[in-house]
């Protein structure tokens, strides 16, 4: 209740404060709208049991005048949900992630907007703060926090039925549930912030959850393809930094560190996949990250086919992300000036320049064309933008290399 109502009164704050102007302590007009939030809803609470008293007694009393979107109930948790969301069922993976995965279906209730489902569910199901949401969707830490707060208000104020869908309520949920395990992945393979570039523990609570899910849906490729492309990018992750914790790039890792039993179930289960006929997004994703994995060494990296598998994944993701990725595999291919015309054409991307990435991959094709002044100005950029302590630190590197 406490978290709900801090949220509220930020998300008041930045509705009034630009309007009304700065009031003279912040934190304590933060601190007493809060508490208001919290005292309404005591009030409401203790008025509840009597309504729903008189509720009881008349079946009628209350409803609208014409009937709400029918949003079928289902079966509360605690009954075992959906067939093989239960715990300890073979079939959803057993144990905590299929727990958890039957949270995060029920989170991403169809009539929340496709954005804040997501947001919501990384933070109150997948334990994601607000700032690594943010850098997932990149977008600014407020924006994720408003788009919590409207999702958490919606479920209160349309009496939306939290429980776990039933199995044919699955397959319309499915598009936001990957893309909850997938961005719960990213946010554990490149840590928004903090000490170390992987957050261990959140990459294994996704390749959990992406089991569960193969599961429960044997027989959807794109399931299938998602937990291909985990096990396929984290078999690299004992060769993504070195014996200090810094960042080592993709092309001068120790390829013999990468978890070879990990690439192959990767490889097996994608060509599963990919028999299935019905092509989508994580299948392609999974398939670049295959491009990597058979690879013997980085000179060998076929780019051309990456930067081929990115330009047929825009038309699932038209997102300037993908574009970006498609650039340096252009520029990996076919030389870095024409990687440079891509990222250039995106520069006027507001989103893509809160992005650091975007800056740190520009500032590297830079350095390759000559152009140092403009390359340190990219790096400068990357390190004004939240990142954790090994990326800022291999940033700082290459920028001081420059001179």
């Amino acid at each position: 209740m406490a978290e709900d109502a801090a949220q509220e009164a930020c998300a008041l704050a930045l509705v009034k404060w630009p309007a009304d102007g700065m009031p003279a302590n912040p934190g304590g007009w933060l601190a007493g709208v809060a508490r208001h939030k919290v005292l309404d809803q005591m009030r409401r609470q203790a008025r509840r049991a009597g309504k729903e008293a008189a509720a009881m007694r008349d079946p009628t009393a209350g409803l609208p005048a014409t009937p709400g979107p029918p949003w079928p109930e289902g079966l509360p948790i605690a009954d075992g949900a959906a067939a093989g969301l239960r715990a300890g069922d073979p079939a959803g993976g057993g144990g905590a992630a299929a727990d958890e995965l039957g949270l995060i279906f029920m989170c991403c209730h169809p009539a929340l907007d496709p954005a804040a489902r997501i947001a919501l569910t990384l933070r109150s199901v997948c334990g994601l703060d607000t700032r690594s949401i943010a850098t997932a969707f990149i977008v600014p830490e407020p924006t994720v926090a408003q788009r919590i707060v409207r999702a958490k208000r919606k479920i209160r104020q349309a009496g939306i039925r939290l429980r776990v869908p039933d199995s044919e309520e699955l397959p319309g949920r499915l598009a936001a549930v990957l893309r909850v395990v997938y961005l719960v992945y990213t946010q554990g393979h490149l840590a928004a912030s903090g000490p170390e570039l992987v957050r261990g523990a959140l990459c294994d609570q996704a390749i959990d959850l992406a089991r569960a899910l193969t599961g429960l849906l044997p027989g959807e490729p794109e399931a299938t393809a998602l937990l291909a492309l985990l096990l396929l990018t984290d078999a690299r992750r004992d060769a993504r930094t070195g014996d200090a914790g810094e960042v080592v790039l993709l092309a001068d890792q120790d390829r013999s560190r990468w978890n070879r039993a990990k690439i192959a179930e990767g490889e097996q289960l994608l060509e599963q996949a990919l028999r299935a006929g019905r092509p989508g997004p994580y299948q392609l994703h999974a398939a670049i990250a295959a491009c990597h994995s058979c690879a013997p060494g980085a000179d060998q990296t076929d780019w051309r086919e990456i930067a081929a598998l990115y330009g047929e994944l825009i038309r699932y993701e038209p997102t300037a992300v993908v574009e970006a990725n498609r650039a340096v595999a252009v520029a990996m291919s076919e030389g870095p000036a024409a990687g440079l015309v891509i990222l250039d054409a995106l520069g006027g991307n507001q989103r893509i320049t809160g992005w650091p990435q975007f800056h740190i991959a520009r500032a590297e094709l830079l350095t390759r064309v000559g152009r140092r002044a403009d390359a340190a100005t990219a790096y400068q950029a990357a390190l004004r933008l939240g990142m954790s302590a090994p990326e800022h630190a291999f940033v700082e590197r290459r920028l001081a290399a420059l001179g």
